[in-house]
């Protein structure tokens, strides 16, 4: 069956839903993957970590809590039937409340002593914040392994590259050496060393490679994408401060470190949980209305009082000593916490410091140096006044001092990832 074509009035909005899904298309299809910098991977993982995420509604499950902790109980409703079974009466046994001798129906309101629902609200709200900072020391732990992931990516990366120009050197070294030889120069054994050289610095370049990869599949897991997920190449490493100061940052930590505020309010909801303790030494209420049915209207209303009696005092002396107890302990898992992160703090500043020391040194001094070497070495070799060891100690020489400098250079990265987890922010 011939299809009939689409009136003449529709072709140019045909066109235009083809062109816009064209378009559509080839925005998907070019989406640039994460990876050319950090912030590209922490804006990632912030919306899709699933650890994170956990976190953040477990904070808002607690944050739910405040409310009920505070409200008043349940009411009560009791409803007792009286002499259901008629007796003195011409009728038989029944259930109905109109057709019995009575029913009295008792409502019943618990009411807490006077401030225990304040305190349980407080505990509550203090174990809601603290869930909150919980959540907040889960994302600097996250933000810092991100970070830690894209320098030694970086590193990866450059190191390939950096292989495969110091591969380049060498092949150039063959090709001299074996120019010489030709020429009755030098001995045939500068040709196979050379060889030996190329074949050993392309098995590290194998494992280099190897580990980009395993990189790449490390960050795909921190950002919830599959292992084999493409990320984009790393531009740059992130700007370093210019000094650190150890009495700042020290202040720093202690003011804004999401573990520490979150341990200082389990503390406090402790203490309010301590409070409440103490309150139960005295008696908790209920009060209650009752009217009373007979046939089909009320006969009689009554009033209800109920009190709990707290005898029970070596009992309650027991849990006060417990709740007073975890106050303490609290306080001294918080002062341990506060040690062992300046310790941290201290380690990590003295580290950076260092690293960016050696990478200065290694940047002016002796890359600069190992590249004047390494010339010198190639054209002394050229003209038969050095021998093939000192020109491959020279290539040598060059390679080392270049990774050596962009080991220093992510040292100083993954230092300072370090730093801004202890202090809860970004420097």
């Amino acid at each position: 069956m011939k299809r009939s074509p689409l009136p003449s009035r529709w072709l140019p909005a045909a066109a235009v839903a083809t062109a816009l899904a064209t378009l559509c298309l080839t925005a998907a299809s070019q989406e640039t993957p994460p990876g050319a910098n950090v912030a590209s991977l922490l804006d990632y993982a912030r919306t899709h970590n699933p650890e994170y995420a956990a976190m953040r509604l477990e904070a808002d499950a607690a944050n739910e809590r405040v409310l009920p902790a505070g409200a008043l109980p349940d009411p009560l409703l009791r409803v007792e039937l009286m002499d259901v079974t008629n007796s003195g009466r011409d009728a038989s046994a029944n259930l109905l409340p109109g057709r019995v001798g009575s029913t009295k129906y008792t409502v019943i309101q618990p009411l807490p002593f006077w401030g225990k629902r304040g305190l349980k609200r407080e505990a509550a709200s203090a174990a809601a914040e603290s869930a909150r900072f919980a959540a907040n020391a889960s994302w600097t732990e996250l933000a810092a392994r991100v970070k830690t992931a894209y320098a030694e990516y970086y590193r990866a990366t450059l190191s390939v590259k950096l292989t495969r120009e110091i591969l380049d050197l060498m092949a150039r070294i063959a090709r001299i050496s074996q120019s010489r030889y030709a020429s009755g120069l030098v001995p045939q054994q500068d040709v196979l060393r050379a060889q030996v050289e190329q074949t050993l610095m392309s098995s590290e370049l194998i494992a280099l490679e190897t580990e980009q990869h395993h990189i790449r599949a490390r960050i795909n897991a921190l950002l919830r994408r599959p292992a084999a997920a493409p990320l984009a190449a790393p531009v740059a490493l992130r700007p370093l401060p210019a000094a650190l100061s150890l009495p700042a940052l020290e202040q720093r930590l202690a003011d804004r470190n999401p573990l520490l505020a979150a341990q200082q309010l389990n503390i406090a909801a402790a203490e309010k949980n301590s409070e409440l303790v103490a309150k139960n030494r005295y008696p908790d209420f209920a009060l209650g209305i009752s009217p009373t049915q007979v046939r089909n209207g009320v006969a009689q209303w009554g009033v209800m009082l109920e009190l709990t009696i707290p005898l029970q005092q070596a009992s309650r002396r027991a849990q006060e000593r417990e709740a007073q107890a975890l106050v303490s302990a609290g306080e001294a898992r918080r002062e341990a916490l506060q040690a062992q992160l300046l310790a941290e703090l201290s380690i990590n500043i003295e580290a950076f410091d260092a690293a960016r020391r050696t990478e200065a040194l290694l940047h002016t001094r002796l890359n600069p140096q190992s590249d004047l070497n390494y010339q010198a070495a190639l054209t002394a070799y050229e003209n038969g006044k050095v021998d093939f060891a000192t020109l491959l100690e020279a290539q040598r020489q060059i390679g080392k001092s270049r990774l050596e400098e962009l080991n220093a250079s992510v040292d100083a990265q993954l230092r300072l990832a370090d730093i801004e987890r202890l202090i809860g922010e970004d420097l």
